[in-house]
C-alpha cells in the first residue's frame, strides 16, 4: 500500500462521516469509489488487547485480503511480542509496531479502524478514545462495566459519525438468524415464553501477594479499576480477572451477552428493553472471585413476553422461543449452534419472502470491514449492543439488591428508585474518566 494513499483514504473515511454517511444507515456508495479508482485498497488497523480472544480476531482479520495490521497494543509484554510476530510473518516484513499504551495506537493517523479485545473494563475507555480519534471499532462483548459507560460510548459513535461492530458473533450465524426469524415469522405462533441459558463464573480461593513482573504494566492494566494488590491468578482470563467484579461482571456478561442478544433479535426488542426484572442469584462467600455463580431472572416485556435467563446449570445452554403452537430452540454457535424445533417440520420450513427476513451476515468481521468501507449499519450496530448489554446488567443489579425492579426502557432509567439507580454508574479510580 503506497503512503500516497493513505491521505485519500482516512480523508474519505472521514468526510463520509462529516457528510452523515456515517451515522448507521444503509447507504449506497458508487462502485467506482472502492474499485480500480478507490482511496486504498485496505483499511489499516490496529489491535488493543491480544490476549486470547484479541488473537483470534487478529487471524480472522489478518486473513482478509482487504485489511492490513500496522499495531499492535497489549500491557502485557509477550502478548505483544508474540502478535507483532505473527502479524510481520504474515505480512513479511517487520513493521508491525508492538505498544504499550493504546493512546499510542488512538492517536496515530495512519489506523483507520481499531480493534478492542481488552479485559472488559477498558472495552469502554478504550473504545472511546479510538471513536474520538476518528476511529471506526470493533469491540469484543460484553459492553461495558455500568450501563452509563454503553450510553456514553452510544453517543460517542453517533457524534463522531463512526461505524460500530459488537463482538456478538452469533448475529452472523445462520442457524442464529434462522431461529429468530422463525420466532418473529410467527411458525410458533406468538411469542410468549424466551428462555436464555448461558455459562456461569467459578469461586476460587484468596492467593498470597506477589510482585508484579516486569512484563506487566500492571497499574494501567488496572486502569479505571480499584487499586489492589498483584497476584498472577488476578490478571489471567478464566478463573482470574474474568470473574472479578472490578474488571467485569463474570460469565452472566461475558458469555450471557450472546444468548441475551439472540433473545433480543428474536423478540424484536433490539431497540428497547424489559419493564420488570426479579430473581436470585448466588455469590461466593469469600475468595478472589466475586461474580455470580448461579442466577434465576425473570424479565417481562411490554410485548407480553416473559424471559427467563438462567445460569447453564438451569436450562440448556441456548435460547428457546416458545409459542403456542411449538417451540424452536438454538444453542451458542462456540455450542455448535444446533437448531432444534416442534414440530420438527419447522426446520424444513424456510421463511418465506412475505415473512420477517432479518440482515444477513456470514462473517462478522467481513462485515465490519464492507461497513467501514460503505458506512453502512454493521449486523451488530452499537444502539443494539447497548440495549443487549443493559439487560445483563439489569440483571446483575436485580439479584444484587435482591428484589422486583421496574424499568423505563425509553428513559432508560429504575422506575422511582433512587437506590437502583445510584447502580447505573460505576466510579472510576482517577486519572480515568468517561
Amino acid at each position: 500500500m503506497s503512503k500516497q494513499m493513505n491521505p485519500s483514504r482516512r480523508n474519505f473515511l472521514k468526510s463520509a462521516a462529516v457528510a452523515g454517511v456515517g451515522v448507521g444507515l444503509p447507504t449506497i456508495v458508487p462502485s467506482s469509489v472502492f474499485g480500480a479508482d478507490a482511496p486504498s485498497e485496505r483499511i489499516t488497523m490496529g489491535w488493543i488487547g491480544v490476549g486470547g480472544r484479541g488473537s483470534t480476531l487478529l487471524r480472522a482479520f489478518m486473513g482478509l485480503k482487504d485489511a492490513k495490521v500496522l499495531a499492535v497494543c497489549d500491557v502485557k509484554k509477550q502478548q505483544r511480542d508474540r502478535a507483532k510476530v505473527s502479524v510481520d510473518k504474515r505480512y513479511k516484513s517487520n513493521s508491525c509496531a508492538a505498544i504499550n499504551d493504546f493512546r499510542e495506537i488512538c492517536a496515530r493517523d495512519d489506523i483507520d479502524a481499531v480493534v478492542v479485545a481488552t479485559t472488559d473494563h477498558w472495552h469502554v475507555p478504550a473504545a472511546l478514545a479510538a471513536v474520538r480519534s476518528g476511529k471506526d471499532v470493533y469491540v469484543e462483548k460484553p459492553l461495558g462495566m455500568s450501563v452509563e459507560q454503553g450510553q456514553v460510548l452510544r453517543e460517542a459513535v453517533r457524534r463522531y459519525g463512526r461505524v460500530f461492530q459488537f463482538g456478538t458473533q452469533e448475529r452472523s450465524n445462520r442457524n442464529t438468524r434462522f431461529a429468530c426469524e422463525m420466532a418473529l415469522s410467527g411458525r410458533v405462533g406468538k411469542i410468549h415464553t424466551i428462555t436464555v441459558a448461558s455459562r456461569f463464573s467459578k469461586a476460587s480461593p484468596n492467593y498470597p501477594t506477589q510482585p508484579v513482573p516486569e512484563w506487566l504494566d500492571y497499574d494501567l492494566w488496572l486502569g479505571s479499576a480499584p487499586w489492589a494488590p498483584y497476584t498472577d491468578n488476578r490478571v489471567r482470563n478464566h478463573g482470574g480477572w474474568f470473574h472479578i467484579s472490578d474488571y467485569a461482571l463474570g460469565f452472566i456478561a461475558g458469555c450471557g451477552i450472546h444468548t441475551v442478544d439472540m433473545a433480543q433479535w428474536g423478540n424484536g426488542t433490539t431497540l428497547t428493553g424489559p419493564v420488570e426484572i426479579e430473581g436470585v442469584g448466588e455469590f461466593p462467600a469469600d475468595g478472589l472471585c466475586d461474580c455470580a455463580t448461579g442466577w434465576d431472572m425473570k424479565l417481562k416485556y411490554a410485548n407480553g413476553v416473559s424471559m427467563r435467563f438462567t445460569d447453564g446449570k438451569r436450562n440448556p445452554l441456548g435460547v428457546r422461543f416458545e409459542g403456542p403452537d411449538g417451540w424452536v430452540f438454538v444453542k451458542e454457535g462456540h455450542l455448535g449452534g444446533n437448531v432444534d424445533a416442534n414440530p420438527k417440520s419447522l426446520l424444513r420450513e424456510p421463511t418465506e419472502p412475505g415473512e420477517v427476513n432479518l440482515p444477513v451476515s456470514t462473517h462478522h468481521q467481513r462485515n465490519f470491514l464492507d461497513c467501514v468501507k460503505t458506512r453502512a449499519r454493521t449486523i451488530a450496530p452499537v444502539e443494539e449492543a447497548v440495549r443487549s448489554d443493559t439487560l445483563v446488567q439489569l440483571s446483575d443489579i436485580a439479584m444484587r439488591l435482591g428484589r422486583k425492579l421496574k424499568w423505563n426502557p425509553e428513559e432508560e432509567l429504575f422506575v422511582d428508585d433512587e437506590n437502583a439507580n445510584r447502580m447505573l454508574k460505576r466510579p472510576m479510580r482517577p486519572p480515568w474518566r468517561l
